[in-house]
């Protein structure tokens, strides 16, 4: 791609778990195991997995509907016990530092748009690697839970880019949903929390099945 040809997109948002970081299997355990833990039927792991990118206590309302309000409390914190645990199995997926290296390299600003806690998502972005990857993000839980398009809306306005400039990369229904109702373009992955046949209604530019995927139409369309 030549240098001198316009971007198409100034700010590039990137939901986190299941779309950068490999940890839905690890999430739809943890759920499964805290709605057990307090009582509940445990939710399937279809069930389990389509709450992910949501808050966190609309995750679980949402995945546990027999657990009674007043225990929210305690299944919060049982999902954060075995999130802990398993934390240091968490790894970004192969590809994904080459990627933001590359439209770094064509100064794109690049942001994450995640229904991770701020703590969580600023434990995850402690590690040598991502220092100095991100230019802003937004979590659940100092804006509004997907797909509110708080997220986004935040994010353009620090930026100053309007919605026709700004893409949303996830891999939910609920990433989708929330560039739809910010205005914004989309482009779904399919390796992460949702199946991909549920994208298509919600017209993203495109759909990756691998990182590599993502790369390359980034760097020939973005």
């Amino acid at each position: 791609m030549s240098a001198q040809r316009p971007r198409s997109f100034d700010l590039i948002a990137f939901d986190w778990d299941g779309t950068l970081f490999d940890s839905t299997q690890i999430i739809v355990r943890c759920i499964q195991r805290a709605v057990a833990d307090v009582g509940g039927a445990v939710p399937s792991d279809k069930a389990a997995a389509y709450v992910i990118g949501m808050g966190l206590m609309q995750a679980l309302a949402h995945a546990a509907p027999d657990v009674p309000q007043e225990k929210y409390p305690e299944l919060g914190a049982r999902y954060r016990h075995h999130y802990i645990a398993h934390q240091n199995d968490l790894s970004l997926f192969e590809g994904v530092l080459p990627l933001f290296a590359d439209l770094r390299a064509r100064h794109h600003w690049l942001a994450v748009a995640t229904g991770k806690s701020r703590r969580g998502l600023d434990d995850a972005l402690r590690t040598v690697q991502l220092q100095g990857v991100f230019d802003g993000s937004r979590t659940a839980d100092e804006t509004a839970g997907k797909p509110h398009p708080q997220m986004l809306h935040e994010l353009m306005r620090e930026f100053g880019v309007e919605p026709e400039r700004t893409l949303m990369v996830g891999d939910t229904t609920h990433d989708l949903q929330m560039a739809v109702n910010a205005g914004c373009a989309s482009v779904g992955v399919s390796y992460g929390a949702h199946e991909p046949q549920a994208f298509h209604v919600l017209k993203p530019r495109f759909i990756a099945h691998s990182v590599r995927q993502l790369h390359d139409w980034l760097l020939e369309n973005a």
